[in-house]
């Protein structure tokens, strides 16, 4: 029997993926839990239109990615933060921070697309990993000053 999967599911395919399985599996757990549907042809025609919109879209994420992660190459940032005698900072730099000083930059980037190599703990330098795509990654450098 052959289902077209609405989700991942970790033993068995990824959404989208069209796959063999024992009559009774599909009839008595896939399909009522809604995991997956039947692979008639008329649902494989819809399902190819739909990757087939689904990577037009997905190109054109990923290129307007590239773009912004080419004109953040150059970009150095700087964060204020309060901080004691010897450099150590009082509470912590976040991604909300980052993400609002690539914004006053005039970049749009979502603070959860932002990680740290190194968590910023003392006044200096640190870099910052923007995952833009899935394929697109660029590393911002930014520095903290004592406020």
């Amino acid at each position: 029997m052959e289902i077209i999967l609405k989700q991942d599911i970790k033993s068995l395919g990824e959404k989208d993926d069209i796959v063999t399985v024992k009559p009774g599996y599909g009839r008595n757990y896939l399909i009522p839990q809604g995991f997956g549907q039947l692979a008639t042809p008329s649902a494989k025609k819809v399902l190819a239109e739909n990757l087939k919109q689904a990577a037009f879209k997905q190109d054109k994420i990923k290129k307007d990615a590239e773009g912004i992660a080419e004109r953040l190459t150059d970009v150095k940032l700087s964060i204020g933060a309060k901080a004691g005698e010897t450099g150590k900072i009082f509470g912590a730099v976040n991604t909300i921070m980052i993400a609002d000083a690539l914004k006053a930059k005039g970049f749009d980037v979502d603070r959860r697309r932002i990680t740290f190599e190194t968590e910023p703990k003392m006044v200096g330098e640190y870099v910052a990993n923007l995952n833009l795509h899935k394929e697109v990654k660029v590393k911002v450098s930014f520095e903290v000053v004592a406020e």
